[in-house]
């Protein structure tokens, strides 16, 4: 695609241009905002402004048209989150009247009028979320996607790359311990051994991220021409013993011609694979089952006609949302006729869209995701809940149903959540209405994961199931360390997969994968996995995987469960559970069974065979106690502890206690 690149002067903006290049992009303009006349540096949270003397010098050295803005708003929202959380169906305006975000927006739309051909912005963020967040925010709204190849990064890494890369930016601003009047100037090459000396002794970032220091870029793979200083004055805005704030002025420079060789210089991306990665993709399959794989032909049962609310204290979750009425209904009207009952059913509890953390889209056909997916999309703002979409064999003429978990977060909003939308190398853009993933009440939804390769945002060719299923829990994995939770331990899985004969090797990169993951966790027991057979998943991804984590607080006291839950001092649950229920019928639900049941939250069943009449009378009984769902699949599989697969199983219960 064409692109708009983001441009401070500092390496990290420069760097990144290089690697949309490199992805195939097109580079052809660059934007950047400033301060006032007459001011060197604004303390801006979201913007570099040191160095903008010199901005004019990258435009030219680039060979594109620079657009500039000067900055009227100040810093209006500070959180990590930016905008409302409605979505644009109860509300258009998304902005935040008077936040410098805005006028990012402005200038960019002014980028996208002159250059209707642009559909991608160049931004440079390596580990600031409030930076990332509100230029993807500004994005969506403009219908431009973020090119964030350096979202996440080892730092160490990275500036090793940028130095191989022959990238010559120089110290601008000093602000961080350990650096001094006399390292402005200094180029990254000269300055890499001090930098790493102050990471080990003091923990400072490398690349610059804790605010350490700032850059001005003379030179990269991206510029047709270098810049070179002629005239230059430090400015000292602070002395102090552990730390000084100075910062270089520039006066003059001019434009050089670069030599013929900087067309040699080779910029490699990182391993799609990383060390995680790559040790799962080596796992063998499981040996063998103990009974033979089979799928079986049967009719989905449509027996439950009503929409299911459980509430347990700040919990609340709802079943079975299909629309009423589906004669002559495009897929549209049954969408909004869905959510419609959603809204009423969290309304009865004084709940909003807004609350929901996670759901569960079941559709009968992925040829409806599209349709389904625009008017989702209208539905949430900011930080939308976390989702779960598959095709499976709903009953006709039903063609949608959803399960909605919602917290109520009115006397503590804890809710937190992680919306990378701008493609990089990290993990699969969420460019749209799902976020990676939810935190609230020490519980973590993670979306549904395929198996993309994230720079591509496609499916890996050739075709390779070994490998969608290993990208998939990479993707979980990275999404974890990137909430930097504390104890992060899973409560289970979900492997949804399209070809039953890919059992054994999900089965065998699922232990492995838990057995990799364990770590701190090592004291609690294994989480039950399920591994069941739906009709078709999105982009016709082979594998799906989703989960959901329980971590703890630096505040939390209570010693943890075997499931890694903690108790009160009562002994109740303060957090999400989740359990796994199997049989082949009604009557293997023992009493005591069927009581934890119905103390649940939520229940999502799973069948995979025509239910009896003694199976609809257990479901109908546990639907008024809790929030069910039916889920027909084609197969259901078990993962026992060990490395055996259980036989094939006619029900499953996704039981969620909250």
């Amino acid at each position: 695609m064409k692109f708009v690149a983001l441009v401070s002067g500092g390496k990290d903006s420069c760097f990144n241009i290089s690697h949309c290049q490199l992805n195939g992009h097109e580079l052809v303009a660059a934007a950047s905002l400033r301060p006032k006349e007459g001011i060197d540096e604004l303390d801006s949270y979201l913007y570099q402004t040191v160095g903008q003397d010199a901005i004019e010098y990258v435009g030219r050295a680039l060979d594109v048209p620079l657009y500039r803005r000067v900055i009227t708003g100040t810093a209006v929202e500070l959180s990590n989150e930016y905008g409302t959380r409605d979505g644009t169906e109860s509300k258009d305006d998304q902005a935040v009247r008077g936040d410098e975000t805005e006028d990012l927006f402005e200038l960019l739309q002014e980028v996208k009028r002159l250059h209707p051909e642009v559909e991608g912005v160049s931004v440079g963020a390596i580990l600031s979320t409030y930076q990332r967040v509100r230029v993807e925010h500004v994005c969506r709204r403009l219908g431009l996607t973020a090119l964030s190849y350096l979202w996440q990064r080892d730092q160490a890494d990275l500036l090793q790359e940028m130095i191989d890369a022959n990238v010559n930016a120089i110290l601008i601003k000093v602000a961080g311990i350990g650096l001094k009047k006399q390292h402005l100037g200094k180029s990254l090459a000269s300055m890499q051994p001090i930098l790493r000396t102050l990471n080990e002794r003091f923990g400072s970032h490398v690349c610059g991220e804790g605010g350490e220091y700032e850059t001005l870029t003379l030179d990269c793979p991206a510029f047709k021409r270098r810049i070179v200083l002629t005239e230059t004055e430090s400015v000292v805005q602070d002395d102090k013993d552990f730390a000084t704030v100075a910062y270089l002025r520039i006066k003059s420079a001019i434009l050089e011609d670069k030599g013929a060789d900087s067309s040699l210089i080779i910029i490699t991306p990182p391993p799609i694979l990383d060390h995680f990665g790559s040790n799962l993709y080596r796992v063998p399959p499981i040996s063998s089952l103990s009974t033979n794989v089979q799928m079986t032909k049967y009719e989905s049962t449509e027996f439950l006609d009503r929409p299911l609310c459980t509430r347990r204290r700040n919990w609340v979750a709802i079943g079975n949302i299909k629309s009423p009425s589906l004669t002559n209904m495009s897929l549209k009207e049954e969408a909004l006729q869905c959510f419609q009952k959603v809204k009423d059913l969290l309304a009865n509890e004084n709940l909003h869209l807004t609350d929901i953390v996670h759901v569960t889209a079941l559709l009968r056909t992925m040829d409806d995701f599209m349709p389904f997916n625009q008017v989702y999309s209208t539905m949430f703002g900011r930080s939308p809940p976390a989702r779960a979409c598959v095709a499976v064999t709903l009953p006709a003429p039903c063609r949608i149903t959803l399960e909605c978990f919602a917290y109520d977060t009115r006397k503590k909003d804890t809710r937190s959540a992680l919306h990378v939308q701008g493609i990089s190398y990290w993990a699969p853009a969420n460019i749209g209405p799902y976020s990676q993933a939810i935190s609230v009440d020490k519980t973590t939804f993670i979306s549904g994961q395929i198996g993309l390769v994230p720079p591509a945002m496609s499916l890996p060719t050739p075709r390779d199931f070994r490998k969608e299923m290993v990208l998939s829990l990479q993707h979980i994995n990275r999404i974890t360390e990137a909430l930097q939770h504390r104890n992060p331990t899973p409560q289970g899985f979900i492997v949804w997969l399209i070809d039953i004969q890919d059992l054994l090797s999900a089965a065998g990169i699922m232990v492995k994968a838990i057995e990799s993951n364990k770590g701190a966790s090592n004291e609690f027991s294994s989480p039950p996995i399920l591994l069941v057979v739906p009709e078709a998943l999105p982009k016709g991804a082979l594998v799906e995987v989703q989960t959901l984590l329980r971590f703890t607080t630096e505040e939390e006291t209570t010693d943890l469960d075997q499931d890694g839950t903690s108790n009160d001092s009562k002994g109740n649950k303060t957090s999400i559970s989740l359990n796994i229920t199997y049989f082949r019928d009604a009557e293997e639900v023992n009493s005591l069974q069927r009581q934890e049941l119905e103390q649940a939250t939520s229940l999502k069943v799973f069948y995979a065979t025509t239910m009896q009449r003694e199976d609809t009378t257990l479901v109908e009984k546990l639907s008024t106690k809790v929030a069910v769902t039916l889920i027909p699949v084609k197969a259901i599989y078990s993962l026992s502890s060990g490395t055996s697969l259980s036989s094939s199983w006619s029900f499953a219960i996704v039981s969620t206690y909250g």
